[in-house]
Order: C-alpha cells, then structure tokens, then sequence
C-alpha cells in the first residue's frame, strides 16, 4: 500500500493535514465546517498545529519521522529519525526502510500549547522481545476426555 509515491505525494500530506484540521475543529465545535478557514481564530490555530509523523514496520519496530531525506532512489523510503536515545540527539539519525516493511502510518497533530509534558517514547530503537525459556512459557494443562482411561 505504501510506496514513494505515498510519502512524497499527495496523501502523506493530506494525512497531516486532515489530522490537524481534526486538531483544531475539536477545539472549535461550533464553527462551520465549510467556513472554517474565513474564522480567524480557527485559521490561526490551525496554522499553528504541529505534527508528529510514526511509522510502524512488520518487525513491530517504530520511528518518528523528523523529515524526509530527498534521495534519488525511490526503492524504499529514507528519512531522518526523530531518536529516542539521547547518544543519537548528537548527530543525525538516517534510517532506510523497504515500503513494504510498513504496516501503518500515524499522525499525531497538537497544538504547542497542549503538548504534553512526556512526550511517548517511540520505540524505533528498541531490541526485540527476549524469547521465553520453556519453562517460562504457559503450557495448557490437557485434561483428560470421558474415552481416556
């Protein structure tokens, strides 16, 4: 579903956009949906919203996106991460993903003045889950049937 395309065209956009429109029509309810941007206090909040962009891969691995890389092969999408790990904040975090590792694109749009203290920890950086040793594992207990002795 997701190629270069998605990312550099239209929809990408349309996305943020749509959650920020989202944003800011859930602060002004009664504010005419076709009028909306003729609302100087709706247009300005809504210019003001920002975003945060997540992918989700296959793997269960996440990233933010802090901006697209415009590199010339458009054989998987490149972009700079936003890093969790405060030994990436140093530098710039550049991560390279086949289009079909990604399962879902979310945004996540706020306005400056609500953002939340802690912002969630996205969890591009983390290992994979320890497998379970067996005797960790839950193993049903069978129960005998009527036809066993």
């Amino acid at each position: 579903m997701f190629d270069y395309d998605w990312f550099h065209g239209i929809a990408f956009q349309q996305q943020r956009e749509e959650a920020r429109y989202r944003c800011t029509a859930s602060h002004y309810p009664d504010v005419d949906h076709e009028t909306c941007l003729d609302n100087d206090d709706f247009r300005k909040f809504f210019e003001s919203v920002e975003t945060r962009e997540l992918i989700y891969l296959r793997d269960g691995f996440s990233y933010e996106i802090k901006q697209l890389a415009q590199v010339p092969t458009k054989a998987h999408l490149t972009f700079e991460c936003e890093p969790v790990d405060d030994q990436y904040r140093v530098g710039a975090f550049v991560v390279s993903v086949p289009f079909e590792e990604i399962v879902r694109v979310e945004v996540f749009a706020v306005h400056p003045s609500e953002k939340p203290e802690d912002s969630p920890q996205i969890q591009g950086f983390r290992r994979r889950p320890e497998p379970q040793a067996p005797e960790e594992a839950h193993i049903p207990e069978i129960q005998p049937t009527m036809n066993e002795s």
